[in-house]
């Protein structure tokens, strides 16, 4: 009895520390309603690295769903057999190690990690400002600022060809972030409201 009881104390434990994502990612205002702290958060992003937060959330969206700990989709042999995971990109941002530990070093977030949303948002930002630095991609161009992310710093400034799915990736980034500006703004001042009294 007292292993069950202890087993299940565990499991509690374990299941109240895995961050649930909120119920819908259309819904900008809805987002920031049910998770506490994020639009505290978001516009902390958005002073530091000048990218507007419908931006930087859209982009979030496309990555992960707001999902914390998400990874690329595993392929498998034989429609059961597990294989490689097709990049090390994890978490919020979908960042890459390399990239991560770029960010990590050059903002000075020593600490950060991609399942924290505070931490994963920055990255965003810091990212979305190395592109307008590399290659002048205005901080309101979502669809551009979308595919430098998806294709990388190097491989967008040497202007590849971009295959029709990521610009469609890129387009639909761009549309959410055009949305998610026009729901922000009615809801912003009761966000601002409850961000005063957060700690």
């Amino acid at each position: 009895m007292g292993r069950l009881l202890l087993a299940m104390c565990l499991a509690f434990c374990l299941s109240a520390c895995v961050t649930v994502p909120p119920t819908t990612r259309n819904d900008l205002c809805t987002v920031f309603q049910q998770k506490s702290g994020w639009y505290k958060d978001a516009r902390s992003a958005q002073t530091r690295w000048d990218t507007s937060i419908p931006v930087l959330m859209a982009t979030m969206a496309q990555e992960s769903s707001f999902v914390a700990d998400a990874r690329p989709a595993r392929h498998y042999y034989l429609g059961f057999i597990p294989g490689a995971r097709p990049s090390d990109a994890y978490g919020y941002s979908q960042a890459k190690d390399d990239i991560w530990s770029s960010y990590k070093h050059q903002a000075g977030s020593f600490g950060a990690s991609r399942d924290d949303f505070g931490d994963a948002i920055d990255f965003i930002g810091w990212y979305y400002a190395q592109s307008y630095q590399r290659d002048g991609i205005q901080r309101d161009d979502a669809y551009n600022l979308y595919l430098s992310y998806h294709e990388g710093l190097q491989a967008y400034s040497r202007h590849t060809t971009v295959p029709k799915s990521w610009q469609q990736q890129a387009q639909q980034v761009a549309r959410r972030s055009q949305q998610y500006t026009t729901q922000l703004k009615t809801c912003v001042d009761a966000l601002e409201k409850a961000a005063s009294s957060w700690f």
